[in-house]
């Protein structure tokens, strides 16, 4: 069965980026204590203010959107509402 890989940014506005902050720590957390989740690093980019990298391997597709569905209702997702995500979504073998 293929793994979900993720990778991308986000780049939060100036006016969120204190809540964002505040908020990722949780987000991580509950995230790597999935079913599933294989690896979930969010870092914040030294180049860019207000980037974060996202990197996430998922061992199904199957947990992979049992993440989503948790994650969209979480207070990461509310601080991050219609900010544009730049990802990239892949089955890999791996």
């Amino acid at each position: 069965m293929p793994k979900i890989f993720l990778t991308g940014y986000i780049d939060v506005p100036e006016a969120r980026r204190a809540l964002a902050h505040d908020a990722l720590p949780q987000h991580i957390a509950l995230t790597r204590a999935e079913p599933g989740c294989l690896r979930f690093d969010v870092t914040e980019d030294e180049t860019s203010p207000g980037r974060y990298l996202v990197s996430e391997l998922f061992d199904s597709r199957v947990d992979f959107d049992a993440h989503q569905m948790r994650a969209a209702q979480s207070p990461w997702a509310a601080v991050t509402a219609g900010i544009p995500r730049h990802y990239t979504i892949e089955e890999v073998s791996a």
